[in-house]
C-alpha cells in the first residue's frame, strides 16, 4: 500500500513517461530519459516499477486508458438528451483535434505494446466501458423518445464508438479531421427521430 507521497511520485512518473512516449513512441524513449524527465533516481524508479519498462509501460496503458474516459468528461456519463450527445461530440471533435498524434487513444493502441495480454485486457476494459457509456446513453434517447423505441442500443453503440476509433486512427494517418467529423456525425444522426434536428459537421 502506497503512502499518499507514494502514490504521487509513482502518478509523476507514468505520467511523464506518457509524455515522452506520445512525443518519441516507446522505442525512442528509455528508462534514463524517464529518470531525467522525472527528476527520478533509478531506485526511486525500480521500487514503484520492479521489473523496469515492462511494468512502466504497463501503467503507462493504464493511465492512457483512464484518460480516454476522463478526456469525455462529464459529457460522456450524462448522455440523457439529444443536446447532451451533441454536447459530448463537441467534446469529441475538440480533443482530438487538439491532440492530433498525442492523443491517448494513439499512444494506448499504436505505441504500448498490444500484443501482449496485460495490454489487451487494459484495451479490451477500456472499450468495454465506453461502450457501455454509449449503450446507457442510447437507452436514454429511447427511454425520452429521442430515438426510436426498436433502435437496437448496443449495436448503435458500437456504431458510434467504430466511428470514434476508427476516425481517430485516420486523423493519425493524414491529419485530417474530416474523417472523425463525418464518421461520427453519420453514426449520431442514425439515432435520430425524423423530427430531430441532424448533426452538421463543420465547416
Amino acid at each position: 500500500m502506497l503512502t499518499t507521497r507514494g502514490a504521487a511520485t509513482r502518478l509523476r512518473i507514468i505520467t511523464g513517461a506518457a509524455v515522452l512516449i506520445r512525443d518519441h513512441g516507446v522505442a525512442g524513449v528509455s528508462l534514463d530519459d524517464i529518470r531525467a524527465a522525472t527528476s527520478t533516481s533509478k531506485s526511486q524508479l525500480f521500487h514503484y516499477f520492479p521489473q523496469g519498462k515492462s511494468d512502466l509501460l504497463l501503467a503507462v496503458a493504464e493511465y492512457e486508458a483512464e484518460q480516454v474516459l476522463a478526456d469525455q468528461q462529464p459529457m460522456l456519463g450524462d448522455l440523457t438528451s439529444w443536446q447532451k450527445w451533441l454536447a459530448w461530440r463537441e467534446r469529441v471533435i475538440e480533443k482530438y483535434d487538439a491532440q492530433r498524434a498525442g492523443c491517448p487513444l494513439s499512444a494506448l493502441t499504436a505505441q504500448l505494446d498490444v500484443a501482449r495480454p496485460a495490454t489487451q485486457g487494459i484495451i479490451t476494459r477500456l472499450y468495454d466501458r465506453w461502450h457501455a457509456h454509449l449503450a446507457e446513453g442510447v437507452r436514454a434517447l429511447k427511454d425520452s423518445g429521442e430515438a426510436d423505441a426498436h433502435l437496437d442500443a448496443d449495436a448503435a453503440a458500437t456504431a458510434i464508438l467504430t466511428a470514434v476509433t476508427g476516425g481517430a486512427t485516420l486523423l493519425q494517418a493524414t491529419d485530417s479531421l474530416t474523417y472523425l467529423e463525418t464518421s461520427l456525425d453519420q453514426a449520431l444522426n442514425a439515432l435520430r427521430r425524423d423530427e430531430t434536428p441532424a448533426v452538421q459537421v463543420r465547416s
